[in-house]
Parts: C-alpha cells; sequence; structure tokens
C-alpha cells in the first residue's frame, strides 16, 4: 500500500497534478474506525500529504467509502434499470458445480451468464424461494485493449473477462463498483495500483462504458499503470502476513520515514545514473514513468537498513535529537520532557552515536547507560570477565586517579600508557575491560568521550564496581 501510494503521490507531484486520497471502507466485517486511523496516522508519519481526502477535504467529497453508499446504491439502480446489470439468484454451490463442470469440458471457468436474461417467471419462482439476488455487472462481449502506463499495450479477450458481481446479496457494493463509480465522480485521470489489479481493469473500462451511458460520468476514461509485484522470501511474493509487509515493525524498530520511502521508491523506480540516496522532493521532481519497471521487484531488508544508516548520518545532530528523544522516554531512561542535565547528555551523546545507528531503535542500549547509577548497570557482562580483567581494572583505576584535565584525550592517554604501554596489552583486552565497567556492554560508543560525558567521580566508581563484582 505504501509503495503504492508513494508512487501516485510521485506522480502527481512530477506533474502539478492533485493526489487524492481515498478510504476504501466498504467492508463492514473487515474495516473498522480504529484501520481508518491507522491508515491517516500512517501517511502522516511518512510525510504523504494529499491534496484531496480525508480532513482536508475537496470538491467530490465525502472520501470514506463508507459515506458514499447512498451513491452506489442509486448507481447499481440505473445499471440494472439501463440493462448493464442484473440481478443474479445463483446460489454458491450452483456457481461452484458449474464452474467445476466447464473446468471438465475444457471451458474458461467464469460465470456462464445463467441468470442473464431470466423471465419474469424465473425471477418470481427464484424469490419465492427466498433466494437473496446478488447485482452482476453484464460484460458487453468485445476485446479490451488498453495503453498501460507502466506495461505498454494489454489485452484481455472476451471470453476471459465474464460478468461480475457488483454488489452483494447484503447489499454491500463491492470493489468491482465503488472505485470506478468514485474514479468518474472524482474526476480521476490517472491510477497507479499493484500488478495483482491488472485482471480488473477490463472490467472496470467496460464499467466506465456504462457509467457514461447513464450519466453518471462525462466519458472521461482513467488511464492506469500497474506497478510490479515486490518479491520476499525465496522470490515468493510480498504478502501483508510477512514482517516486511509491516509499517508498524518499522515505526517501533526505529525506522525513518525519509528512508523507508526512499528504498520503497527504489522498488520498481529508478532516478538513473546509479543514484540510491535522494529525498522525497528530489524523487518528486525526477519521477519518470518511463523509469518504473514492470518487472518484480525484490525487498532486501539488509539494503532498507544500509539507505536507513545513511539518512541517519545525513540528518543533524538536533534532529537526531529530537527523534530519539521519544525513544529513551519510553526506554525510561530520560524525563519527558528531558532534564536540562539530561538534554546536556544527549548533546554529548548524539555525536558518538550518530555514524554507528542503523535504526533509532538501538539508541537505548546504546547510550542508557548515560542515563543510570553504576549500580543499575546489568552485571551479566561483567561475570563473564575473567581475573586478568581484575588486573586491568585495577591498574584503569589507579591511572585515571591521576588524571588532572577530565577529557577524553588525557583518559585515552592515561589508559593507553598504563595498559597497553605498562602491562603490555593489546588494545582489545586492555580497553575491553574498562569498556564493560563503565558501560555494561562489550560494544558501546567510543569509551573515552563516554567517561568524559559521565565524569571522574561516576567513572571510577564503576571501575571499582566491576573489581567487586
Amino acid at each position: 500500500m505504501v509503495r503504492t501510494a508513494l508512487f501516485n503521490w510521485a506522480y502527481a507531484r512530477h506533474t502539478g497534478g492533485t493526489f487524492v486520497f481515498r478510504i476504501e471502507d466498504t467492508d463492514s466485517a473487515r474495516d473498522s474506525e480504529e484501520s481508518y486511523e491507522a491508515l491517516l496516522g500512517a501517511l502522516r508519519w511518512l510525510g504523504l500529504t494529499w491534496d484531496e481526502g480525508p480532513e482536508v477535504g475537496g470538491p467530490h467529497g465525502p472520501y470514506r467509502q463508507s459515506e458514499r453508499m447512498d451513491v452506489y446504491a442509486d448507481v447499481s439502480r440505473r445499471l440494472v434499470e439501463g440493462g448493464f446489470a442484473y440481478r443474479c439468484y445463483c446460489s454458491a454451490d450452483e456457481l461452484q458445480s458449474r464452474r467445476e463442470a466447464a473446468m471438465a469440458a475444457g471451458r474458461a471457468p467464469g460465470y456462464d451468464g445463467h441468470c442473464r436474461d431470466l423471465s419474469e417467471s424465473q425471477i418470481a419462482t427464484y424469490e419465492m424461494e427466498g433466494r437473496e439476488p446478488v447485482i452482476r455487472f453484464r460484460m458487453p462481449g468485445h476485446d479490451f485493449t488498453w495503453d498501460d502506463l507502466v506495461r505498454g499495450d494489454v489485452t484481455f479477450t472476451a471470453d476471459n473477462v465474464t460478468d461480475y458481481v457488483l454488489v452483494r446479496a447484503n447489499g454491500e457494493p463491492l470493489y468491482t463498483l465503488v472505485n470506478p463509480v468514485d474514479d468518474a465522480l472524482m474526476r480521476i485521470t490517472h491510477v497507479l495500483r499493484g500488478e495483482d489489479l491488472l485482471s480488473s481493469t477490463p472490467r472496470q473500462l467496460a464499467l466506465y462504458e456504462a457509467l457514461a451511458a447513464i450519466g453518471v460520468s462525462d466519458g472521461t476514461t482513467p488511464r492506469f499503470g500497474h506497478l510490479p509485484y515486490v518479491m520476499g522470501e525465496g522470490n515468493a511474493k510480498l504478502s501483508k502476513r510477512d514482517p516486511q509487509s509491516s509499517l508498524q515493525m518499522y515505526r517501533d524498530e526505529g525506522y525513518l520515514p525519509e528512508a523507508l520511502l526512499n528504498y520503497l521508491a527504489l522498488l520498481g523506480w529508478s532516478m538513473g545514473e546509479d543514484r540510491e540516496f535522494f529525498s522525497l522532493e528530489e524523487m518528486a521532481q525526477a519521477f519518470d514513468l518511463s523509469r518504473v519497471s514492470p518487472n518484480p521487484a525484490r525487498f532486501d531488508l539488509k539494503k532498507c537498513t544500509a539507505i536507513n544508516g545513511d539518512w541517519i548520518r545525513a540528518i543533524s545532530p538536533g534532529d537526531l535529537k529530537s527523534r530519539i528523544i521519544p525513544l529513551l522516554t519510553g526506554a525510561g531512561f530520560i524525563a519527558d520532557p528531558p532534564t536540562d542535565a539530561q538534554s546536556s547528555v544527549l548533546d554529548a551523546a548524539v555525536p558518538l552515536i550518530q555514524e554507528r545507528l542503523e535504526t533509532l531503535g538501538q539508541v537505548p542500549d546504546m547510550v542508557g547507560f548515560l542515563f543510570v547509577s553504576g549500580s543499575d548497570l546489568p552485571d551479566s557482562e561483567i561475570a563473564t570477565l575473567d581475573s586478568e580483567a581484575h588486573t586491568v581494572l585495577g591498574a584503569a583505576e589507579g591511572a585515571l586517579a591521576d588524571v588532572g584535565d577530565w577529557s577524553a584525550t588525557a583518559i585515552q592517554d592515561a589508559l593507553r600508557s598504563a595498559l597497553v604501554d605498562t602491562l603490555g596489552l593489546k588494545p582489545k583486552h586492555a580497553f575491553g575491560p574498562v569498556r564493560v565497567a563503565i558501560t555494561g556492554r562489550r560494544i558501546s560508543p567510543p569509551l573515552f568521550e563516554s567517561m568524559e560525558i559521565l565524569g571522574r567521580d561516576e567513572s571510577l566508581a564503576r571501575i571499582r564496581r566491576a573489581r567487586n563484582l
């Protein structure tokens, strides 16, 4: 959904068009107010603003299909009265039986037109039986060809596009009715959508002709472009059930919206010149449908994460600070809003971690040690240190006690002299125990700068605690 919205947004912005955001929520069993709010929140978080739609309004509202049911009921009635649609009384079992018979005979398995031309007595009999009919569109029986914006000329022959349902037996309109009706009434000129809807296009083209005939539209038919599938693991089509398809997962793990959109843009589109890092505005400026590939694209989480890391390094330290504050607040490390002291620590810590982050979700584990006392550090890593580490920490404590100017440079010089030069240790073995004592982790932001932020007293207290443990 997000990639489709992105491509439509970019095309509208590039051409100076109007980006229309419409909510398809006619399925009462599936759609809810919660899902509606989540969808709006997702687009707001991504920064994909719309020109017409919910909360913005526009000349063709309302933009929630659940609020347009009277429109669809009126159009379906007019289609039936005009002979473009009819009531179908076939039961599910009857449809399945005839479908199996057609396949056994080598015919196309689509609807066979059983109820196309029922007599009044047949209709009366079905209604006496209590059958509730669906409304089915009467396909005109000719081939459909269109110039797809992505795939070029596409043709569906008449025998592959049979009569289809517009309205369920319970009166709920289906996608096959509501989208073409809204396209017509909202004066939609271009639609970019997924390849899975390619087979719906000839049905919609036929319905546009009927809508013009009954006066619902002015005869304008949108141009369609069908975007390639996105493939996941094992070259299987990425589905909604795959974790990579969950936008909330990326929000929770700390992906930047700019980075996510940047990566999604690369799934089926190319800016050219092997350029893979660009902003939303740069994409809109360069977006050209001739660069949209009809071939499937493969979702690569590692590449998505790498681009996210590039974006983290591209934003300003102040911007990064503002984005990680909610994460540290949620983890209980800082207040909301941060105290002056916590804010100062963040100012010093952000430059240390900005080059190392892949996602913002790594921040609490990476810098949490700066906002707690030494006694709150986990003991698990300290417990893995050997007896040599006890000697190292003792030498480190003695060397640091004599440091006058408590700066990263002075701290580094003192520890290097005591542990590398005097004890003859390699830096990894010299500084590793100190890092665990200071941060509670074997991997952390730069050690000496972290100790400068913590201060002399706290740093020495943590080294002593580690020795005791």
